[in-house]
C-alpha cells in the first residue's frame, strides 16, 4: 500500500503559481524527502495531502483512502510538524500537548514525557517563554505523541540546534523501524542525503524527477578537482565552476576523452574525479531546466 499517492495534484492561487501536475507516490513504510527552495510548492503539496486545503484539480490518496472523503479520520493516523508553530500562549507545553493527544482521544502522556526528556523540553514551561526552538520542539512531540502511522514533517530541523537535529533524527529513525511512514520536506539537501532512502524534486511547482537517494545521484556528472589549474577548461559540460587558489573544481557531464584532452594541455599536479554530493545534483536537476 502506499501512505502518499497524488495523481496531476494541482492548485492555483488566481494567477499565482501554486503546484502544477504533481504526480507523486510515496510507500507505505519509506523514509522519504521532499526537495525544493522556499517557494517551489513543498508547503502547498503537504497541505493538500492534509486536507488543509482543496485542490483546484487532481487527487490525493493517503493509505488509499481519498483525502477529502475522509479527513478526520486521516488526520488521526497522522503526525503533522508545519514549519511554522503556533500556539496558544497562555498555556503550558504540558497542556498544549495534554490539547493535541485529547483531539485525537488518547493518552499519551508516557511517550509526550519521554519525547520531552529526549528533546530537553520541559514541560512545565509556558508557551510564551519558549525560545523559537523550543517552540519547535512543541510541535515534534505534538506530531510524534500518538505514533502514527505516518509523520509529514514540513521543514523540522529549522531552529533546532545540531545536537537536537540529531536526536530528532534517531527518533523518527526509531520509528520508520517499527514501520511508520516519514515524508520530509527540507531545503538542507544534507539531511535528505544522510537520512532518506526516496526523494522527489520540485522547482517552481512542477516535480523535476523522483527515485531513490542513490539514483538521483547517477546522473552523469562527476565532480572534476585540479591541483595546479588556475581555470576551469572551456569544454562542452562543464559548469559550476570555481577557483581558489591553485585549485579548481566543476562539475563535468561531457565526454571523457574531451576533459583528458584537455587536462592534458594544463598544469595539473592532481587530478579527482568523484561522484557529486547530493546538493550539486539538485543544481543539476534544477539547471537542466533553467537558471534557479
Amino acid at each position: 500500500m502506499n501512505a502518499i499517492q497524488t495523481e496531476n495534484l494541482t492548485k492555483l492561487y488566481g494567477k499565482h503559481r501554486g503546484i502544477n501536475n504533481v504526480t507523486l507516490t510515496v510507500p507505505e513504510g519509506d523514509f522519504f524527502g521532499f526537495i525544493g527552495p522556499n517557494g517551489a510548492g513543498k508547503s502547498t503539496t503537504i497541505r493538500l495531502c492534509l486536507g488543509l486545503i482543496a485542490p483546484t484539480s487532481g487527487s490525493v490518496r493517503i493509505f488509499g483512502k481519498e483525502v477529502r472523503e475522509d479527513t478526520t479520520g486521516i488526520l488521526r493516523q497522522v503526525g503533522y510538524l508545519p514549519s511554522e508553530t503556533a500556539f496558544y500562549n497562555g498555556m503550558r507545553v504540558r497542556e498544549l500537548l495534554k490539547l493535541s493527544a485529547d483531539l485525537r482521544k488518547m493518552d499519551c502522556r508516557e511517550e509526550a514525557e519521554r519525547l520531552c526528556r529526549a528533546l530537553d523540553l520541559d514541560p512545565d514551561r509556558k508557551i510564551d517563554q519558549l525560545s523559537l526552538g523550543n517552540r519547535k520542539k512543541a510541535g515534534i512531540v505534538c506530531a510524534l505523541q500518538h505514533k502514527p502511522r505516518l509523520y509529514i514533517l514540513d521543514e523540522p530541523t529549522s531552529g533546532l540546534d545540531p545536537l537536537i537535529q540529531r536526536e530528532f533524527y534517531r527518533l523518527l529513525q526509531e520509528r520508520n523501524k517499527e514501520g511508520a511512514t516519514v515524508f520530509l520536506s527540507s531545503h538542507v539537501l544534507s539531511e535528505v542525503q544522510r537520512y532518506c532512502a526516496h526523494a522527489a524534486i520540485i522547482r517552481e511547482g512542477k516535480l523535476l524527477t523522483t527515485g531513490s537517494v542513490e539514483e538521483l545521484g547517477h546522473t552523469g556528472v562527476k565532480r572534476v578537482s585540479l591541483q595546479g589549474a588556475q581555470r576551469v577548461p572551456a569544454l562542452p559540460g562543464v559548469r559550476s565552476g570555481k577557483a581558489e587558489g591553485n585549485t579548481v573544481s566543476f562539475l563535468y557531464s561531457g565526454e571523457p576523452g574531451q576533459l583528458l584532452s584537455a587536462l592534458a594541455a594544463l598544469p595539473v599536479t592532481d587530478v579527482s574525479i568523484s561522484e557529486p554530493d547530493l546538493e550539486e545534483v539538485f543544481l543539476h536537476y534544477y539547471n537542466k531546466e533553467g537558471e534557479v
